[in-house]
């Protein structure tokens, strides 16, 4: 799978409503077919801080959400409402979900 994780600075008049103002393209997003996950966070650190903690089957799936429709939407409005432009660590994991964390079992 394709596994990323990506930082988003969001101008501080926006942050509360950076849920609000990413639904649509989360929304699609979730819809992929290829799509194993898209789950945002807020930072604890930092209030202005949001991250993004997505997945995708495999690269062709990685590739259909870059050339989407949505994506593309999401390049062009999402931008304004943010200070810098965002962190990212994207890499391929040799398996197709998350596993348990034995180290902290519980039961």
């Amino acid at each position: 799978m394709i596994f990323i994780t990506a930082k988003f600075s969001v101008k501080p008049d926006h942050a509360d409503d950076w849920p609000e103002i990413s639904r649509a393209f989360t929304e699609a997003t979730r819809a992929e077919e290829g799509c194993l996950w898209f789950d945002w966070s807020r930072s604890l650190a930092d209030p202005h801080e949001y991250v993004l903690v997505e997945a995708f089957r495999d690269g062709a799936a990685g590739a259909a959400h870059v050339g989407s429709e949505h994506f593309k939407a999401a390049q062009a409005e999402l931008p304004q409402y943010l200070a810098r432009t965002p962190d990212i660590v994207s890499t391929e994991v040799d398996q197709d979900g998350w596993n348990e964390l034995g180290e902290m079992r519980v039961g």
